[in-house]
């Protein structure tokens, strides 16, 4: 693809964001009109999941391609690798203007990131941990000078107002993306995160305390804090919805609709302390799966993806749409030739799409966790610091659950005889997996005390 054609790029990222907030996902509350319309009209990501469900280290596998322990990055407060290149690395190296707008996490602090540990942007308006600089309606970031810029409006306003004036300079004013090269902007949002130091899910006012008509099965099952939560978190969905609206409605009023590709997706999921004592860091659907979807070029009109995607693949499918070469190296892989394909047809000189998705767990525990079609999969290290150790030699079992027939994800089938194969089976595929992540080839434990101290071993060839 010819430089002079290469389309724009805006990523319009949000931060623990369940996938079924999402009309396209079934919630019926008509929370995401503009989402499910992109979904419709794009390509819909029907399966898509974080890699690692904690803030930094998701962002960290989304900005490099590659897992978190192949980059060091497996917890909060460290810095986003330089060792390698990174997406606006390869963006800026093909030519474009790179931006990013909002909470950043990939850096040391909370307020200001030095310009070394920007990740390769360009234009910065941002801050590291924008949930301790700033509140709904006081939000502070900082400038490329680092010098803090208060912006006004609702938390969500303020950053779009910031991105649309970034596009409106790109298209008409030129003040610092002088040469009028294409962009490539990222653009993060705290909602619909909680609010660290009051534990709340602050919406903007006119959605406070909002009726609550579904609450997903997991949540109205299990105890949490969903029941007092639920109403300010879909207020936070429903104004980023809005906000998505807006950056559509200023491509299309700036002439960049036609040429500019437009992701939507978030780091995590929100399982509302039902899992562990806080909102992420498990294994389940509700702390993995996320709502994607892509419009523009040659996305539009890219029917449903159905199989599983994984943030690590943004980066190599971004920068193919693109024309752009990925770096050789990448653990993420392009679904570009997914779209508008039957699931599992790529055509006799595609590799086969993988089958299965590959999650690392930290902080709360060291674990691993694998999901196909079907089945869940999840051990835990037993003997090793959630914090301070990356990844462990031995695991054990933990969670099972069949998809299929308990898509929730209630009823846990570890401890059952009659899914034994299928533990092995999944064993190996994980120990497999995360071999292939840079990690040495872990022992795994069966969750039968009868059998502990046996290492499971692959005895099959089950279609899983």
């Amino acid at each position: 693809m010819e430089k002079s054609r290469r389309p724009n790029v805006l990523v319009f990222f949000t931060d623990q964001q369940r996938w079924d907030t999402t009309g396209i996902h079934g919630n019926p509350m008509g929370l995401t009109p503009v989402f499910d319309d992109m979904a419709i009209h794009g390509t819909n990501v029907e399966y898509a999941f974080t890699p690692q469900p904690v803030c930094g280290p998701a962002r960290a596998c989304l900005q490099t391609g590659m897992y978190a322990t192949a980059i060091q990055h497996h917890r909060n407060g460290l810095t986003l690798t330089k060792k390698r290149k990174r997406m606006a690395d390869c963006f800026r190296e093909a030519g474009y203007y790179t931006g990013y707008i909002g909470k950043w996490h990939l850096a040391p602090g909370q307020r200001e990131v030095a310009e070394a540990d920007r990740g390769g942007y360009e234009y910065w308006l941002g801050a590291n941990s924008l949930e301790h600089t700033s509140t709904a309606y006081n939000t502070v970031v900082y400038d490329g000078d680092n010098q803090p810029v208060r912006l006004p409006g609702y938390r969500v306003d303020a950053l779009t107002d910031a991105a649309i004036r970034f596009l409106d300079d790109c298209k008409n004013h030129r003040d610092k993306n002088a040469e009028g090269k294409p962009f490539f902007l990222f653009l993060s949002f705290l909602e619909p995160h909680f609010q660290n130091c009051f534990d709340d899910f602050p919406a903007p006012d006119i959605y406070k305390n909002g009726p609550v008509s579904y609450i997903p099965p997991d949540l109205a099952s299990l105890r949490g804090n969903a029941w007092e939560s639920l109403s300010g978190y879909y207020g936070m969905v429903r104004r980023l919805d809005e906000a998505l609206g807006r950056i559509r409605d200023a491509l299309r009023s700036l002439g960049l609709a036609e040429n500019t590709i437009l992701l939507f997706a978030s780091d995590h999921g929100c399982h509302f302390k039902t899992r562990n004592a806080e909102y992420k860091r498990s294994c389940h659907e509700s702390s993995i799966r996320i709502p994607m979807a892509v419009y523009g070029g040659p996305f539009t009109g890219g029917g449903c993806i159905q199989e599983l995607i994984s943030l690590v693949d943004v980066m190599p499918t971004l920068l193919d749409a693109c024309g752009i070469t990925p770096p050789p190296d990448l653990q993420g892989h392009s679904f570009l030739p997914l779209l508008s394909r039957p699931a599992g047809t790529l055509g006799a000189d595609a590799p086969a799409w993988p089958q299965e998705i590959f999650v690392q767990i930290s902080e709360s525990q060291v674990g691993r966790a694998i999901r196909t079609k079907r089945w869940k999969y999840s051990v835990e290290a037993t003997d090793a610091d959630p914090v301070a150790d990356s990844a462990a030699d031995v695991y054990q079992e933990t969670f099972l659950y069949d998809l299929e027939h308990d898509p929730y994800e209630l009823h846990n089938l570890i401890h059952s005889s009659a899914h034994e194969i299928v533990c092995r089976t999944l064993a190996r595929k994980l120990a497999d997996l995360a071999e292939r992540a840079g990690e040495k080839r872990p022992v795994i434990l069966p969750a039968d005390k009868q059998r502990i101290g046996q290492r499971l071993v692959f005895t099959g060839e089950e279609n899983l």
